[in-house]
């Protein structure tokens, strides 16, 4: 064997071993915009400082996206933000869920919806 990968050499021949190629396409992920990640981030950092969360978690799939945010890492998250593309042109791509489960605030716009959080914010201060 040599040190190069994906090649072994047996008795002085050298055998290039393909890797499997995979015949389905990737599908595509639904992510945050740069826009819509620095308004969340920037609700996350007020909220932090306010002393409400500590910690969050990003999950980008197939057909959704959701940002968490924690009040303490061991726990259900408090709040949970989903951006689902497929509810554009009917309820709004926008969803936000209390640490229940249960539904906040739905809309098209995301400051309407984070509208929600950031009253929360100023009853806090």
């Amino acid at each position: 064997m040599t040190g190069v990968r994906g090649r072994a050499t047996l008795g002085g021949v050298s055998n290039v071993i393909p890797f499997a190629a995979t015949s389905a396409p990737r599908a595509a992920q639904v992510a945050f915009t740069r826009a819509e990640l620095d308004r969340i981030m920037s609700l996350y950092g007020r909220m932090v400082a306010a002393g409400q969360w500590r910690d969050y978690a990003l999950e980008l799939g197939p057909k959704v996206a959701s940002f968490s945010a924690f009040r303490r890492a061991a726990e259900n998250p408090d709040v949970r933000l989903v951006k689902d593309p497929a509810l554009r042109s009917r309820q709004g791509e926008w969803v936000l869920y209390g640490e229940a489960g249960v539904i906040l605030k739905r809309g098209h716009e995301l400051a309407s919806v984070l509208a929600v959080l950031e009253r929360r914010l100023l009853k806090l201060l």
